[in-house]
C-alpha cells in the first residue's frame, strides 16, 4: 500500500466521522478589501463571526467561495462566503446544493437590508428578493424562493434621491459599526437555532 493510499483511507474515514453536509449556510457581500466593513458585505460579517465563534476560518477554496465545514448541535453545515461578487452570489450556492445534494429549504441566506434600521433583524422562511440582487440571483438559479433568510438592516438611504450603489458600498461609521457587531451576534444566534428546526423561536425572538 502506497503513502497516498494510506492518505485517502484517512480522509474517507475522517469524512465519514463527520458526517454529510446537511446545511448550506451562505451570508453575501463581495470579495476584497476595499470592500470590507461596508453594507453590503453584512453576510460576510456573520459568516466570519461564527466561524471565528466556532474556532473555525472561512478559508478553503471551493464552489466559487470560501468555504469551511462545522457542526451546529449534531448537524453538519457548510459555511461559503461566495466570491463572485454580489450580483452572481447564486453561481456559488448552486453549485454547493447541487454537489451535496441539499434542498434549498436547507439553505440560509444571511445578506443585508436598507430598508430595516441598522442593527436590526428581519428572519423569513421564503419570499421574493425584494429588489436585492444577492438574492435575485439565488432565486434565478435555483427557480426556487422557499429558503430561510436573515436580513441584517444595515440603515436607509439619507434621501431618496442618494445613490444606492454608493450607499450600500459604503462603510459604517463607529455607532453603526457597533449597532452591527450586536446584530451580527444575533444573527449568529438565528442560525444555531433555525438549523436546529427551531426557525420559529428564532423569529418570535429576534425579528425586528
Amino acid at each position: 500500500m502506497s503513502i497516498f493510499d494510506v492518505f485517502d483511507r484517512i480522509s474517507a474515514n475522517s469524512s465519514s466521522t463527520r458526517g454529510k453536509i446537511e446545511y448550506v449556510i451562505a451570508g453575501l457581500g463581495n470579495p476584497g478589501l476595499e470592500y470590507e466593513n461596508t453594507r453590503h458585505n453584512a453576510g460576510f460579517m456573520v459568516m466570519d463571526m461564527f466561524a471565528e465563534q466556532l474556532g473555525e476560518k472561512i478559508d478553503r477554496l471551493k464552489f466559487k467561495g470560501k468555504t469551511a465545514e462545522v457542526t451546529i448541535g449534531d448537524k453538519r453545515c457548510l459555511l461559503l462566503k461566495p466570491t463572485t461578487y454580489m450580483n452572481n452570489s447564486g453561481e456559488s450556492i448552486v453549485q454547493a446544493l447541487e454537489f451535496y445534494k441539499i434542498d434549498v429549504q436547507n439553505l440560509i441566506v444571511v445578506c443585508d437590508d436598507i430598508s430595516l434600521d441598522c442593527g436590526k433583524l428581519r428572519i423569513r422562511r421564503k419570499g421574493s428578493h425584494g429588489g436585492h440582487n444577492g438574492l435575485r440571483s439565488i432565486c434565478e438559479l435555483t427557480g426556487r424562493d422557499d429558503y430561510p433568510r436573515i436580513k441584517m438592516g444595515v440603515g436607509k438611504k439619507p434621501h431618496p434621491d442618494y445613490d444606492l450603489a454608493k450607499w450600500v458600498l459604503g462603510k459604517f461609521g463607529k455607532e453603526d459599526g457597533e449597532l452591527m457587531k450586536q446584530s451580527a451576534e444575533n444573527a449568529c444566534e438565528c442560525i444555531k437555532l433555525m438549523v436546529q428546526g427551531k426557525t420559529d423561536e428564532a423569529m418570535n425572538k429576534y425579528n425586528s
